[in-house]
């Protein structure tokens, strides 16, 4: 039966990172190790305050676990005894890979069937993320945009200020690059409503939860220029109902969705409901990226630039490269 190990870590920003909601300069993050024998299997979670975790309240819940987990527990009941969210993340993705390290084989390599929302038996392929530039100075996103221009998917933060001088400012920096842009529920309906239109005409491709979750009803009655993104407002497939008519595309996050197995089966559930689908992240390591790399498989929006973010990765990290692709998680990492 596997031991539990819990572990808080720190890990400085490369910079300032602010959002509409503020400015950060370290990204908080559980690790968890499920060991067996020589077999260890990890995952990596970050709790948010936006949705009432800590690093403490998520260290407590997994703890909470312990007696079950190391008498076997596995994933298929793990949705039984644990919520959505950051603890459970942590663990489904720990199980996930231990289940690969005690077999020696690649998460994507496991027998069709064996287990409910198993990956798929293709190796996953690189694939194009977006690189985020947060809430500064128009000239100052300008220039960060530039130093990025080769990148194909740049992310934009807004809140309610200098909201098309910002994205008028990062185009300019970066002509080529396609563009989304995130506001963190930071705008009203009426803003939405004058905006859509002049984000449509500098090029942007998505927006990203422009309204409050909750307070986005009015969505229904806007017409949409440009696609609309459900992030806060998304979290599991029992939200997917509550969405229609109301957002065109559903960011899947494993910190949101309580782990692989679910993002897995949100994500299939979301596309034959007639969603589009973005694989998003919360600032953290390669070891919560790698696991979302195989919900990423065939998307056309990919944020995770989690590591890119960070002054340094773990290691080994994953591989991203200059043409803005990251390839899939090395055996030593996950899965």
């Amino acid at each position: 039966m596997p031991t539990l190990a819990v572990r808080r870590e720190s890990w400085p920003l490369a910079g300032v990172f602010r959002i509409s909601r503020g400015a950060r300069r370290t990204a908080h993050t559980v690790l968890v190790e499920l060991r067996d024998g020589d077999a260890a299997g990890r995952g990596e979670c970050v709790p948010y305050s936006r949705y009432g975790e800590s690093v403490e309240s998520v260290v407590e819940s997994i703890e909470g676990l312990r007696g079950d987990l190391e008498r076997g527990l596995g994933r298929e009941a793990l949705a039984g005894a644990m919520g959505p969210g950051a603890a459970r993340n942590a663990v489904d993705c720990a199980l996930w890979d231990l289940e690969a390290k005690r077999s020696g084989r690649r998460v994507w390599e496991a027998p069709p069937g064996t287990a409910p929302g198993a990956a798929p038996e293709t190796p996953p392929a690189p694939v194009v993320t977006a690189y985020t530039l947060g809430i500064d100075e128009p000239d100052a996103m300008r220039d960060a945009a530039a130093r990025h221009a080769d990148r194909p998917l740049l992310k934009v933060k807004l809140d309610g200020e200098r909201v098309a001088e910002r994205v008028a400012a990062v185009r300019e920096g970066a002509p080529g690059a396609r563009i989304i842009v995130d506001a963190n529920e930071a705008w009203s309906a009426e803003t939405l409503r004058r905006r859509l239109p002049e984000l449509a005409g500098l090029g942007v491709e998505l927006v990203e939860q422009p309204l409050p979750a909750g307070a986005d009803t009015a969505l229904a009655g806007i017409e949409r220029a440009v696609p609309v993104a459900a992030d806060e407002s998304c979290h599991t497939r029992a939200d997917l109902p509550g969405l229609a008519g109301r957002y065109d595309v559903v960011n899947v996050k494993l910190d949101k969705t309580g782990g692989l197995t679910e993002a897995l089966a949100l994500r299939d559930a979301a596309r034959a409901a007639g969603f589009g689908i973005m694989v998003g992240c919360m600032l953290a390591t390669s070891l919560a990226m790698a696991p979302a790399l195989l919900v990423a498989q065939g998307v056309r929006f990919v944020d995770l630039d989690g590591p890119l973010l960070l002054a340094r990765d773990r290691e080994p990290g994953l591989d991203y490269r200059p043409d803005g692709r990251v390839a899939p998680p090395p055996r030593g990492l996950w899965g």
